[in-house]
């Protein structure tokens, strides 16, 4: 996996690893051992309690939001926008008493009991949810607008719901290929309609400071800006990650200056200098730079794998400025938590607290990371969770298990409904208490970057998010079976505002693009299209590969003899006025046209990309 061992290693350790995946756990005893209540309809997490009283709340034509304070009217704006995207028509936002049929929206902070982030239910002649926090209520709507999905009558009832966890979450590398705005934007919303709080993205915004940094695929600040905004509204913290001192090559494969050097004088472009003040003020430059899109109160530095294929004998200059720090009983990993420590200490004197994976903390330092530090575990290493619990830190559980990498790995999600799984199950731990876990969170990495499309991803990612949001929220196993949890997922259906990215605006057909080729473009059993003519199907093949895909700008389009099976032969006809422009599904780069009649492509903010008129 590229965030999670390489290439080449992963191939040493997967053996290993699936062994301990695929071991029996343990099933968690059910914590709810009352008798079951007949709730309204299924929801995602499910409601555990559920007082039923009399009658019924029939939303109808007429039905108001009422929503008196500033923050009831922003949760009741949302809800607003939410019904009419879900079809359920405009509803107004008004202030003052409810009447039969209204929805009321209350933010009470005295009902302490329900936390940051819980809820009360009651249905009656009108419906009302009731928070101690803005988000609170908040999530009361997503329960509302699950059951309306189901139908326009909701028995008449009482509930409280409040989370288990504090940190329920997604994280998504789009450190190196391009995820399409769209397809992240559709995940925010998935994530707040099953009450998920927290999208990790590793990622490159384009940077002002550093051009030389700005190889593809770079997002532009305005989308995530875009992006952020949308987090701020749906109440997902948007926390964006950085890799350092590993990984960190898509920042300086064109800063030797900033690299590594090993005892035989080569260059490690993936390596950050930690000995270096110039590649501290480097790295946090970008922190700046990216506290001007980013408002989450969080910073995720990565910190794991720096030895990756390596060890730090092969740097003497490591132990030096180690020893020269710390003293002569110093270790080299002192100065690997010397780096942490002092992002720490820049983060923190920005208002902002330090994420880190937990596979650097391997008890080789004599130096301690910062115990206000939250360590996201993925590894089963010597430091196992319930140490680090005792020493101080918060851990969030990141597990390999919960992991799906394109073209590679992907979670059991079956497997793990039926074990029980909750954020106690470690990878080599399965902890007895919750004290100290933040929460859990599934992991999409793009190690083979051709081996899926975002579709097929999507279509892979829907039962995990699901679960994830179940078991982080409630009761890890609210079903006696998968399938009845995943009917339960389908009941409840997609966001309102959901796109389906599949739906191709091109019928299948014979057409001429302009006056550049004629091809039959066939709609791809994941939503895209490809394009066929007696040459061949048209495609990316060459350039420079990063994680098996070529995103060298400017290489040229090809006619490659066709594959159903090669990603890079998919493109997506982007509507836009005059015709369309031609992405391709994997380096999510558009064709454009050189002077001399090349078809090549570009990232869209280098090149306009050629709009194509189809006849």
């Amino acid at each position: 996996m590229r965030k999670r061992l390489g290439f080449a290693a992963a191939a040493a350790v997967v053996g290993a690893l699936l062994t301990l995946l695929l071991a029996p756990v343990p099933a968690v005893a059910r914590t709810d051992q009352r008798a079951p209540v007949t709730l309204p309809a299924p929801t995602v997490p499910a409601l555990t309690r559920w007082t039923p009283e009399s009658g019924a709340y029939a939303y109808r034509p007429g039905a108001r939001l009422v929503a008196d304070g500033p923050a009831e009217r922003r949760v009741a704006d949302t809800l607003a926008d939410d019904l009419r995207a879900a079809g359920h028509g405009r509803v107004p936002v008004v202030r003052g008493g409810a009447r039969n049929g209204d929805i009321v929206v209350d933010v009470r902070p005295s009902r302490t009991s329900l936390g940051a982030e819980g809820y009360e239910l009651r249905v009656g002649t009108s419906l009302s949810i009731t928070g101690a926090t803005e988000t609170g209520a908040f999530y009361g709507t997503r329960t509302l607008l699950q059951l309306l999905t189901q139908g326009d009558r909701i028995p008449a009832g009482r509930t409280v719901d409040v989370p288990r966890y504090k940190e329920r979450g997604v994280g998504v590398c789009a450190c190196y290929i391009h995820i399409s705005l769209p397809w992240l934007e559709n995940l925010v919303r998935e994530m707040a309609y099953h009450k998920l709080n927290q999208l990790l993205v590793e990622l490159k915004v384009r940077s002002d400071a550093h051009p030389e940094a700005n190889t593809w695929g770079y997002y532009t600040k305005d989308e995530i800006r875009q992006l952020v905004a949308l987090g701020d509204k749906y109440h997902v913290e948007i926390i964006p990650e950085i890799n350092s001192p590993g990984h960190i090559d898509p920042w300086i494969e064109n800063r030797p200056d900033l690299q590594l050097t090993d005892s035989d004088g080569d260059k490690q472009p993936s390596r950050l200098d930690i000995t270096r003040q110039a590649a501290f003020d480097y790295y946090t430059s970008l922190m700046d730079e990216y506290a001007q899109v980013f408002t989450s109160k969080s910073w995720h530095m990565g910190a794991d794998e720096y030895m990756l294929g390596s060890d730090f004998a092969k740097y003497p200059q490591i132990l030096k400025y180690a020893r020269e720090k710390y003293g002569p009983d110093a270790t080299p990993q002192d100065a690997f938590v010397d780096f942490v420590n002092r992002v720490h200490a820049y983060a923190a004197s920005k208002g902002v607290r330090l994420r880190i994976w937990n596979d650097g903390l391997t008890g080789a330092n004599t130096v301690p990371v910062k115990t206000d530090t939250t360590v996201e575990h993925w590894l089963n290493v010597a430091v196992k969770p319930s140490a680090l619990i005792a020493q101080g830190y918060s851990v969030m559980n990141s597990a390999y298990s919960l992991y799906l990498i394109r073209g590679g790995f992907h979670s059991d999600t079956e497997s793990l409904y039926d074990q029980s799984w909750d954020p106690r199950s470690f990878e080599g731990e399965k902890l007895t208490s919750s004290r100290g876990v933040t929460g859990a969170k599934i992991s999409l990495w793009p190690d083979n970057g051709r081996g899926e499309t975002e579709n097929e991803v999507a279509g892979r990612l829907w039962p995990a998010l699901r679960h994830i949001a179940q078991a982080t929220w409630g009761d890890p196993h609210p079903d006696a079976s998968y399938a009845e949890f995943v009917a339960r997922g389908t009941a409840v259906g997609h966001a309102p505002g959901w796109r389906d990215l599949t739906r191709v605006p091109v019928a299948d057909g014979t057409y001429t693009f302009g006056q550049s080729f004629t091809a039959s473009v066939q709609r791809t059993a994941d939503g895209y299209a490809t394009l066929r003519s007696a040459a061949g199907c048209l495609a990316i093949s060459d350039g420079k590969l990063t994680l098996n895909v070529p995103l060298q700008p400017g290489v040229e389009a090809t006619w490659d003899t066709c594959d159903a099976t090669n990603t890079l032969q998919r493109w997506e006809p982007e509507p836009v006025a005059g015709g369309y422009r031609l992405v391709n599904a994997i380096t999510r780069m558009a064709l454009t046209v050189t002077d001399d009649g090349r078809i090549v492509q570009y990232p869209p903010d280098q090149r306009t990309p050629a709009v194509w008129h189809l006849s």
